[in-house]
């Protein structure tokens, strides 16, 4: 059976290789008839060609059990088959929508807004309509633009992205000049960014450091996770503090020293501290505490007030383009986590510690 996991992962958590590439895994049946390779293939993909196919496994692009090989390999029961093909280019057409926008600071040249939860920050993969990019075109007041799959950023320009449903700041360049500068501070990680996020069990260090590469999951393509050899993936290391012990859960400042995929949620889950409901990573369930009634109970309530992943950018700092200016943004928490926060805070009978060092 073809699994095409590149069905699976959500346009905000694409890397380039996503953008560009899809995966297909196909396993043999058990009483599997010796066959050539791409011949097998061909009739199992549609729409790939035994060429196509054969040009591929010159690449190095089909693997048999993890290894490499030619197109005329001879498949085997219970072979393991791994293809990565171009994705197909799709042209459309990208029309102005109006939306609720909370614009932060906006002039001629970059324009910073508090992105609200569910809001997919880019066309493609199944979010044709109703992205940010639609509700930034009508607030410009542009017209339908096209755009090219695998292309350079339509305009209006993203320099960086944050997950569907985490909210906070966001940058956006007006100008060409705008996006090549502020690009190549995001690239350096000369910006500073700070994050809020809700974490399962209670943070025992007042400070913190994750080092630990992130790659994608093995077998669940639109999940990342971290290998701890350091063999696979990519470096990344997260700074964290600990904002106030809730008992149970945790409030914590982040700061990246690196941008993963996905990276806070990835190294908190790494710890056994994931988000608060991120269903992705396991944070959906009930993590600390016995499980009686109330409390259960409780947790679910919790559970309907913020349905999504507890996490929050912040701060945003960075140089304009124009004026050489380090200008800096902080962004109230949103609203669904502070009524959490506040809930948590009455459950525990008002009991909830800040950490020492933090003047809220």
């Amino acid at each position: 059976m073809v699994e095409e996991e590149s069905k699976e992962i959500q346009e905000e958590e694409l890397t380039i290789d996503d953008v560009l590439y899809e995966h297909f895994s196909i396993q043999t049946d058990p009483g599997q008839s010796a066959m050539r390779l791409d011949k097998f293939l061909a009739n199992r993909i549609e729409r790939l060609s035994r060429s196509k196919l054969q040009n591929a496994a010159k690449a190095g692009c089909i693997k048999v059990n993890d290894k490499v090989v030619k197109s005329n390999y001879k498949i085997k029961p219970k072979d393991k088959i791994q293809v990565l093909m171009p994705r197909p280019q799709h042209q459309y057409v990208i029309h102005p929508e109006e939306m609720d926008l909370e614009i932060v600071y906006e002039d001629e040249e970059l324009l910073v807004l508090n992105k609200q939860a569910g809001l997919v920050v880019h066309p493609g993969c199944g979010n044709y309509t109703g992205t940010l990019i639609h509700g930034l075109l009508h607030h410009f007041q542009q017209g339908p633009i096209e755009y090219q799959q695998g292309e350079d950023e339509p305009r209006p320009g993203l320099v960086h992205r944050i997950d569907k449903d985490t909210t906070g700041l966001m940058v956006v360049a007006k100008t060409e000049y705008a996006k090549s500068h502020l690009s190549r501070q995001f690239f350096e990680r000369t910006t500073q960014r700070t994050y809020q996020a809700i974490v399962w069990g209670e943070i025992e260090e007042e400070e913190g450091r994750i080092e630990a590469h992130i790659g994608r999951h093995q077998r669940r393509r639109q999940m990342m996770d971290v290998y701890v050899d350091g063999e696979e993936g990519k470096h990344a290391v997260t700074h964290y503090r600990l904002l106030r012990n809730m008992g149970y859960v945790s409030l914590v400042e982040c700061k990246l020293e690196t941008g993963r995929t996905h990276q806070i949620r990835v190294h908190f889950k790494h710890l056994g501290h994931p988000l608060f409901n991120d269903q992705k990573y396991g944070g959906d369930r009930i993590l600390k505490g016995t499980v009686y009634s109330k409390y259960k109970q409780f947790v679910h309530n919790c559970f309907k007030i913020l349905p999504r992943q507890a996490l929050h950018a912040k701060t945003l700092g960075f140089e304009h383009p124009g004026s050489g200016e380090f200008m800096s943004f902080d962004s109230p928490l949103a609203s669904d986590m502070l009524e959490v926060i506040e809930k948590w805070d009455r459950y525990m009978g008002g009991s909830t510690k800040l950490n020492k060092h933090i003047v809220e």
